[in-house]
Protein backbone atom coordinates (compact mmCIF):
# COMPACT_ATOMS: atom_id res chain seq x y z
CA UNK A 1 0.00 0.00 0.00
CA UNK A 2 3.09 2.20 0.73
CA UNK A 3 3.40 2.24 -3.20
CA UNK A 4 0.27 4.21 -3.41
CA UNK A 5 0.68 6.72 -0.60
CA UNK A 6 4.27 7.15 -2.34
CA UNK A 7 2.54 8.50 -5.95
CA UNK A 8 -0.07 10.14 -4.66
CA UNK A 9 -0.07 12.18 -1.03
CA UNK A 10 -3.53 13.82 -0.93
CA UNK A 11 -5.72 10.57 -0.52
CA UNK A 12 -8.34 10.79 1.79
CA UNK A 13 -8.70 8.58 4.71
CA UNK A 14 -11.43 6.57 2.86
CA UNK A 15 -9.73 6.42 -0.13
CA UNK A 16 -6.27 5.03 1.98
CA UNK A 17 -8.80 2.31 3.66
CA UNK A 18 -10.48 1.25 0.03
CA UNK A 19 -6.67 0.81 -1.52
CA UNK A 20 -5.44 -0.91 1.80
CA UNK A 21 -8.99 -3.32 1.43
CA UNK A 22 -8.00 -4.21 -1.94
CA UNK A 23 -5.39 -6.42 -0.80
CA UNK A 24 -7.23 -9.23 1.15
CA UNK A 25 -10.85 -8.94 -1.03
CA UNK A 26 -8.66 -9.70 -4.30
CA UNK A 27 -6.20 -12.37 -2.30
CA UNK A 28 -9.85 -13.59 -0.99
CA UNK A 29 -11.49 -14.04 -4.28
CA UNK A 30 -8.52 -15.10 -5.99
CA UNK A 31 -8.49 -18.45 -4.36
CA UNK A 32 -11.69 -18.86 -5.78
CA UNK A 33 -11.56 -17.38 -9.21
CA UNK A 34 -8.20 -16.75 -10.87
CA UNK A 35 -8.56 -13.07 -11.92
CA UNK A 36 -5.05 -12.31 -11.23
CA UNK A 37 -2.03 -14.49 -12.07
CA UNK A 38 -1.31 -16.66 -8.48
CA UNK A 39 2.26 -15.76 -8.92
CA UNK A 40 1.35 -12.09 -9.34
CA UNK A 41 -0.30 -11.76 -6.49
CA UNK A 42 1.98 -10.46 -4.46
CA UNK A 43 2.57 -7.67 -6.79
CA UNK A 44 -1.38 -6.44 -6.77
CA UNK A 45 -0.18 -2.45 -5.98
CA UNK A 46 2.66 -2.27 -8.02
CA UNK A 47 1.36 -4.45 -11.29
CA UNK A 48 -1.94 -3.90 -10.50
CA UNK A 49 -3.18 -0.57 -8.66
CA UNK A 50 -1.03 1.65 -9.35
CA UNK A 51 -0.50 0.78 -12.95
CA UNK A 52 -3.82 1.24 -12.93
CA UNK A 53 -3.85 4.83 -11.54
CA UNK A 54 -1.00 6.01 -14.56
CA UNK A 55 -4.14 7.25 -16.06
CA UNK A 56 -4.52 9.77 -12.99
CA UNK A 57 -1.19 11.15 -13.67
CA UNK A 58 -2.35 12.19 -16.99
CA UNK A 59 -5.81 13.12 -16.32
CA UNK A 60 -8.00 14.13 -13.66
CA UNK A 61 -11.30 13.21 -14.17
CA UNK A 62 -14.19 16.20 -13.99
CA UNK A 63 -17.28 15.88 -11.87
CA UNK A 64 -19.37 13.77 -13.85
CA UNK A 65 -17.09 12.53 -16.72
CA UNK A 66 -18.18 8.97 -17.47
CA UNK A 67 -15.60 6.21 -18.15
CA UNK A 68 -16.21 2.53 -19.48
CA UNK A 69 -13.28 0.00 -18.71
CA UNK A 70 -13.23 -2.38 -21.78
CA UNK A 71 -12.07 -5.72 -20.66
CA UNK A 72 -11.82 -4.88 -17.15
CA UNK A 73 -10.57 -8.49 -16.20
CA UNK A 74 -11.28 -8.19 -12.29
CA UNK A 75 -11.29 -4.72 -12.42
CA UNK A 76 -8.34 -2.68 -13.82
CA UNK A 77 -8.13 -0.04 -14.57
CA UNK A 78 -11.19 0.87 -13.44
CA UNK A 79 -11.42 -0.13 -9.20
CA UNK A 80 -8.61 2.12 -8.70
CA UNK A 81 -9.63 4.92 -10.63
CA UNK A 82 -12.92 4.70 -9.32
CA UNK A 83 -11.23 4.63 -6.00
CA UNK A 84 -9.25 8.10 -7.09
CA UNK A 85 -12.30 9.49 -8.77
CA UNK A 86 -15.18 9.37 -6.73
CA UNK A 87 -17.48 12.01 -8.90
CA UNK A 88 -16.89 10.13 -12.31
CA UNK A 89 -18.95 7.57 -13.45
CA UNK A 90 -17.22 4.04 -14.38
CA UNK A 91 -18.73 0.89 -16.21
CA UNK A 92 -16.79 -1.94 -16.37
CA UNK A 93 -17.19 -4.07 -18.99
CA UNK A 94 -15.94 -7.63 -19.29
CA UNK A 95 -16.82 -10.93 -21.67
CA UNK A 96 -16.59 -13.32 -18.64
CA UNK A 97 -18.88 -13.42 -16.12
CA UNK A 98 -16.46 -14.99 -13.52
CA UNK A 99 -14.63 -11.75 -13.55
CA UNK A 100 -17.78 -9.47 -13.25
CA UNK A 101 -18.83 -11.75 -10.25
CA UNK A 102 -15.62 -10.62 -8.50
CA UNK A 103 -16.24 -7.23 -9.77
CA UNK A 104 -19.18 -6.42 -8.11
CA UNK A 105 -18.30 -8.31 -5.03
CA UNK A 106 -15.48 -6.40 -4.88
CA UNK A 107 -17.41 -2.87 -5.81
CA UNK A 108 -20.04 -3.71 -2.98
CA UNK A 109 -17.51 -4.02 -0.38
CA UNK A 110 -15.84 -1.06 -0.83
CA UNK A 111 -19.60 0.45 -1.05
CA UNK A 112 -18.06 2.14 -4.67
CA UNK A 113 -21.54 3.67 -5.79
CA UNK A 114 -19.79 5.18 -8.72
CA UNK A 115 -19.19 2.06 -10.72
CA UNK A 116 -21.41 -0.76 -12.47
CA UNK A 117 -20.11 -4.16 -14.14
CA UNK A 118 -21.44 -5.46 -16.91
CA UNK A 119 -20.88 -8.75 -18.62
CA UNK A 120 -21.15 -8.38 -22.19
CA UNK A 121 -18.94 -7.72 -25.22
CA UNK A 122 -17.57 -3.92 -26.10
CA UNK A 123 -19.71 -4.58 -29.25
CA UNK A 124 -22.49 -5.06 -27.81
CA UNK A 125 -22.49 -1.51 -25.64
CA UNK A 126 -24.59 1.15 -27.51
CA UNK A 127 -23.55 3.80 -24.86
CA UNK A 128 -21.40 6.45 -25.33
CA UNK A 129 -18.57 7.54 -22.55
CA UNK A 130 -16.14 10.92 -22.68
CA UNK A 131 -13.57 8.13 -22.32
CA UNK A 132 -12.83 4.23 -23.09
CA UNK A 133 -10.10 3.01 -20.67
CA UNK A 134 -8.64 -0.60 -20.86
CA UNK A 135 -5.43 -2.66 -20.01
CA UNK A 136 -4.29 -3.82 -23.78
CA UNK A 137 -6.91 -6.27 -24.44
CA UNK A 138 -6.17 -6.48 -28.04
CA UNK A 139 -4.17 -4.75 -30.82
CA UNK A 140 -4.56 -0.97 -30.93
CA UNK A 141 -5.87 -0.68 -34.45
CA UNK A 142 -8.24 -3.36 -33.33
CA UNK A 143 -9.49 -2.09 -30.11
CA UNK A 144 -9.83 1.95 -31.74
CA UNK A 145 -12.12 0.56 -34.45
CA UNK A 146 -14.62 -1.70 -32.09
CA UNK A 147 -14.54 1.74 -29.24
CA UNK A 148 -15.09 4.34 -31.58
CA UNK A 149 -18.39 4.54 -31.60
CA UNK A 150 -18.31 4.62 -27.64
CA UNK A 151 -17.04 8.37 -27.74
CA UNK A 152 -19.14 11.13 -26.99
CA UNK A 153 -18.41 14.58 -28.43
CA UNK A 154 -19.52 16.56 -25.22
CA UNK A 155 -16.22 17.38 -22.88
CA UNK A 156 -16.11 18.27 -19.87
CA UNK A 157 -12.73 17.06 -19.63
CA UNK A 158 -9.32 19.80 -20.70
CA UNK A 159 -7.85 16.17 -21.93
CA UNK A 160 -9.90 15.34 -25.47
CA UNK A 161 -12.12 12.87 -25.49
CA UNK A 162 -11.19 9.51 -26.46
CA UNK A 163 -9.08 6.01 -25.91
CA UNK A 164 -6.70 5.87 -22.86
CA UNK A 165 -4.88 3.06 -23.28
CA UNK A 166 -2.17 0.64 -20.77
CA UNK A 167 0.14 -0.78 -23.31
CA UNK A 168 3.86 -2.34 -23.35
CA UNK A 169 6.77 -2.56 -25.69
CA UNK A 170 6.91 -1.34 -29.34
CA UNK A 171 3.70 0.64 -30.04
CA UNK A 172 5.41 2.85 -33.14
CA UNK A 173 3.50 0.57 -35.59
CA UNK A 174 0.40 0.01 -34.53
CA UNK A 175 -0.49 3.54 -33.60
CA UNK A 176 0.56 4.36 -37.74
CA UNK A 177 -2.10 1.61 -38.18
CA UNK A 178 -4.91 3.29 -35.86
CA UNK A 179 -4.69 6.43 -38.43
CA UNK A 180 -5.80 8.66 -35.57
CA UNK A 181 -4.71 11.31 -33.14
CA UNK A 182 -2.49 10.10 -30.40
CA UNK A 183 -0.13 11.08 -27.92
CA UNK A 184 2.24 8.33 -25.61
CA UNK A 185 2.97 9.14 -22.34
CA UNK A 186 6.19 6.77 -20.65
CA UNK A 187 5.02 5.42 -17.06
CA UNK A 188 8.79 5.57 -16.40
CA UNK A 189 8.36 9.55 -16.44
CA UNK A 190 5.25 8.89 -13.68
CA UNK A 191 6.97 5.54 -11.61
CA UNK A 192 10.69 4.65 -11.09
CA UNK A 193 9.94 0.73 -10.24
CA UNK A 194 11.43 -1.41 -13.03
CA UNK A 195 8.39 -2.67 -13.58
CA UNK A 196 7.37 0.29 -15.55
CA UNK A 197 10.37 0.88 -17.84
CA UNK A 198 8.57 -0.18 -21.22
CA UNK A 199 4.83 0.38 -20.22
CA UNK A 200 3.10 3.14 -21.60
CA UNK A 201 -0.02 5.51 -21.70
CA UNK A 202 -1.62 5.78 -24.79
CA UNK A 203 -4.02 8.59 -25.55
CA UNK A 204 -5.87 8.30 -29.02
CA UNK A 205 -8.79 10.72 -29.83
CA UNK A 206 -10.79 11.98 -32.89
Amino acid sequence: MEIITKYFKDLTPAQIDSFIKLNDLYRQWNEAINVISRKDIDNLYTHHVLHSLAIAKVIKFSPGTSVIDVGTGGGFPGIPLAILFPEANFHLVDSIGKKIKVVNEVVSSLGLENVTATQSRVEEIIFRYDFVISRAVISLPEFVQLTKKNITRRSINPLHNGILYLKGGELKEELIKTGVKNKVYPLSDFFEEPFFETKHLVHLWF
